[in-house]
């Protein structure tokens, strides 16, 4: 008979988030370098998302808005670049090579082919394979003498990127591409260029780009386990199912990897089979806590399977149409509810699951609450992402 599966209970995995993901009081980081290396990625899409989640995990989130500016933009210690499933995170500047070896090779390949392919067929050829390589190689060295730059700012260096294009010819989607839009998102998938400062405050959509700081070419059989090895120490335990939605990658990839790291294969409370890395140790006890994280938060969008944390019953109110999570509220592991802020600034949050939510777990959340206005101020945030419940808020109705 084999050895007996080590059994990792729905109320151990709570605990992990408490100290792992760096949530709990106790267990907050000093720097926003200390919470993206415990986090591995936290998500870049929305750019007040990674404000908002490191401040929900910095011990002074008075400091949040200057200390990942610093890191961003100054030191370059964090990198914000597209990463698994084509989505935009932001790293450990030290995990770039990992990320792009890992999960964009094979991504960038197919972006690259797709642009060529439309390019060529929406210009009946005016448009070139070889015509590209001279233009992105203008924009490219346009780009390291200016440091960052715009789009448009790019364009007054080479003219060449207005030039459109149609795509989807004849079909109900049919539209005017311009290359240079089609462009710096294949560089950007090919680990080429990155997100640079905003435009404006740190919640603007818009800006510049910048040339992807140096690192090494890894080959994927190299890279993966080790990004598989960082995520399952910090999110483990998780199944296959997991490992394959926040990676992106074929469920074989996911299987190698395992593999190569000598990951361990636990039972869940469910009867599923989660895996660990050979070294995972139970996380010590922690106190209650309460947290307000922001839509797209990596805690909340860290597995594909959530019940442990979140009743299938709020997801109607908390996640949007393609299955982008809203803000949420928590409480000592689960999600409770969700929290918007209205446009003169008012902090409102209620919770949708009162099982378990006592007094002290509202005076929890109303002094997480107070925290985030604080540090706020009299900035404004809307998620890129509406949901039901954070529309439903905001309105007041």
């Amino acid at each position: 008979m084999g050895e007996e599966r080590r059994h990792i209970a729905g109320a151990e995995r709570r605990a992990r988030l408490a100290l792992r993901h760096r949530l709990a009081g106790t267990a907050r980081a000093e720097s926003p370098e200390e919470v993206a290396g415990s986090l591995v990625a936290l998500h870049g899409t929305d750019p007040a998302t990674v404000y908002l989640a490191v401040g929900a995990r910095l011990a002074d989130a008075g400091k949040t808005v200057a200390e990942l500016d610093r890191a961003l933009y100054e030191d370059r210690t964090l990198v914000r670049m597209h990463g698994m499933r084509h989505t935009v995170f932001v790293f450990p500047t030290e995990l770039a090579a990992v990320v792009h070896a890992s999960t964009g090779l094979a991504i960038a390949a197919k972006a690259r082919a797709g642009l060529v392919k439309n390019m060529v067929s929406g210009s009946d050829g005016r448009l070139t394979e070889e015509w590209l390589s001279e233009v992105e190689a203008s924009a490219l060295a346009a780009l390291a003498r200016r440091g960052q730059a715009t789009v448009n700012e790019l364009v007054q260096d080479e003219p060449r990127l207005r030039e459109q294009f149609t795509y989807g010819a004849g079909r109900s989607y049919e539209s005017a591409q311009t290359v240079s839009s089609r462009l710096m998102r294949v560089l950007g998938v090919e680990g080429r260029v990155v997100r640079g400062r905003p435009l404006g405050s740190w919640t603007s959509a818009q800006f510049r780009w910048a040339v992807a700081p140096p690192h090494p070419e890894l080959p994927p059989s190299e890279a993966q386990p080790e990004l598989l090895r960082r995520w399952l120490a910090v999110c483990g335990p998780a199944t296959e199912a997991d490992l394959k939605w926040w990676t992106g990658w074929k469920v074989t990839d996911v299987r190698r990897a395992l593999a190569a790291i000598g990951a361990v294969a636990v039972s869940l409370d469910d009867g599923a089979t989660g895996y660990v890395t050979a070294d995972d140790i139970a996380p010590g006890p922690a106190a209650p806590w309460a947290a307000l994280l922001p839509g797209l938060d990596p805690t909340a969008m860290g597995w594909q399977e959530r019940d442990w944390y979140l009743s299938p019953s709020l997801r109607p109110a908390l996640f949007d149409g393609s299955g982008n999570v809203g803000p949420t509220v928590w409480w000592d592991g689960r999600v409770v509810g969700g929290w918007a802020q209205r446009a003169d600034g008012a902090l409102v949050w209620r919770v949708l699951d009162p099982a378990g939510v006592g007094r002290e777990a509202l005076a929890a959340i109303e002094t997480e609450a107070a925290r985030l206005r604080a540090w706020l101020g009299p900035t404004r945030i809307t998620p890129r992402f509406r949901t039901p419940l954070e529309k439903e808020l905001t309105t007041g109705q």
